[in-house]
């Protein structure tokens, strides 16, 4: 009885890696350059990083501890961020509606115009705080090599998924709700 105690746990959490990796390559044959991509910080706890957001708040990551959190490293003039940024839209109001596990979302911008940026959430939306990163330290800390690039972050402060490329709302929905259940 007690071996089986010990299996489940190990069945459990292969099967969840499975099913993520399955999820991961049917985002990318529905036609997006999403990969899930290695990185040291996977499985272990997030970078201790402190900013402001465009709305002067003060935002540290370590205060986020108990929700879930989603971080896209985005730049105004990256295509492939342009043609994310409806799905990140989209993804936002299905979280703001209460539907799926409850995340916050977060941009983390970098090397960019803030008006620019400030002007590119105007005219399509987003209603969730945008992160200065202005010495490139959030982005050095993530080893973001080239935006889009997405981060999940456990409520317990874990780092559980590297996103390479643009990512949709299901997608984020989908590895989310995955997570969750395995309570990361």
């Amino acid at each position: 009885m007690s071996e089986r105690r010990r299996i489940g746990p190990l069945v459990a959490g292969a099967s969840a890696v499975v099913i993520v990796f399955m999820v991961t390559i049917f985002a990318v044959a529905a036609g997006r350059s999403t990969e899930t991509a290695d990185s040291p910080l996977l499985g272990r706890p997030a970078p201790s990083i402190t900013s402001t957001t465009y709305d002067d708040a003060t935002f540290d990551l370590s205060r986020r501890r108990g929700s879930w959190v989603v971080l896209n490293f985005f730049n105004s003039t990256c295509v492939p961020c342009k043609r994310e940024h409806p799905e990140l839209v989209k993804f936002h109001e299905a979280q703001s509606s209460g539907g799926g596990v409850d995340a916050e979302l977060f941009t983390i911008v970098n090397d960019d115009d803030e008006s620019a940026v400030r002007k590119f959430f105007a005219d399509n939306g987003g209603g969730w705080p945008i992160v200065r990163d202005e010495n490139s330290e959030i982005s050095v800390a993530f080893g973001v090599a080239k935006v889009p690039e997405t981060w999940i972050v456990s409520p317990t402060g874990l780092v559980v998924e590297r996103f390479a490329g643009e990512v949709t709302a299901e997608l984020l929905s989908t590895v989310l709700e995955l997570f969750d259940r395995g309570a990361t």
